[in-house]
């Protein structure tokens, strides 16, 4: 059995350097975080989404493995996979969301498998080098940050040699919303995932600073820092995108084919670089 690298009682090995995620983006997630873990749950199209960049993380993860969470937000993917033995290190750029996410896995019993970092994916070089096993991050964090190219070589050196990454990351062509905002004839709309540079997106009132990928770039910023693609896969490419919950909630069992569409024929080229999201598996050089 593989020794597991722990962080005990919340503390990073040298001191965290400041958090340079925009203000903007943290006080949006800060003013979402007490009711995050119920709303999302509660969202059909969310749950699956989570599901399938869950099983892809345990089918690539050892039994027990040292996890990075990055983006943990309020800390539902660290509780389960702590909760089947794993061991997590969790960051977060949002005070709040770090406070829920501690309150989680304290409640849980699961405080001495899971460590919470306040911690933008800007300032990953806080944490130890080449400690994980594994890193994932689940519905777009890295969108949100300023240099992908910066963050994938922090999270390169983070890792052990063939240590794999798991990433959910919003795309550029979603289907759905093109012909959602098409058949209102808002063109401005569907322009909103083709700007090239950051696209302040509404969030509770305030905004989140997101660029939006295609897999094609979003790989290649990794390949310059050592990662080889595994998989690639759409999320969402049949499916409804999250925010047509009502939709979704009205038509369970037409959702549910969707799905399975999107698991039969995801991951074949071409549709793979559609969807709301897309999933993809990379694995850095041994």
């Amino acid at each position: 059995m593989r020794a597991v690298r722990v962080l005990h009682e919340n503390r990073l090995e040298k001191p965290a350097v400041a958090i340079t995620l925009a203000d903007e983006t943290r006080q949006a997630f800060d003013s979402v975080a007490p009711d995050y873990h119920r709303s999302n749950l509660e969202n059909r199209v969310l749950r699956g989404m989570r599901q399938r960049t869950i099983a892809a993380v345990l089918r690539h993860a050892l039994s027990p493995s040292h996890l990075l969470d990055l983006g943990c937000g309020p800390g539902t993917d660290a509780e389960s996979l702590a909760a089947l033995g794993h061991t997590i290190t969790a960051v977060d750029a949002s005070a709040r969301m770090v406070d829920e996410a501690r309150r989680r896995v304290h409640e849980s019993g699961l405080a001495d498998r899971v460590a919470v970092h306040q911690l933008g994916l800007d300032a990953l070089d806080a944490l130890p080098a080449a400690g994980a096993d594994m890193a994932y991050s689940n519905f777009g964090p890295l969108n949100c940050v300023e240099d992908l190219g910066a963050t994938a070589g922090a999270i390169a050196r983070r890792l052990r040699a063939g240590g794999i990454f798991i990433a959910s990351v919003i795309g550029r062509v979603c289907p759905w919303e093109i012909a959602l905002y098409a058949s209102r004839g808002d063109l401005e709309r569907i322009r909103v995932r083709f700007a090239r540079g950051v696209v302040a997106v509404p969030l509770n009132g305030h905004v989140v600073r997101t660029r939006y990928y295609m897999p094609r770039a979003f790989e290649r910023s990794f390949a310059r820092a050592g990662f080889r693609r595994v998989s690639l896969r759409a999320l969402g490419l049949f499916a409804p995108p999250p925010y047509l919950q009502a939709f979704a909630e009205r038509h369970p069992a037409l959702v549910h084919v969707l799905e399975r569409a999107d698991d039969a024929t995801g991951s074949w080229p071409v549709l793979r670089n559609a969807g709301d999201h897309f999933l993809i598996v990379l694995r850095k050089a041994m």
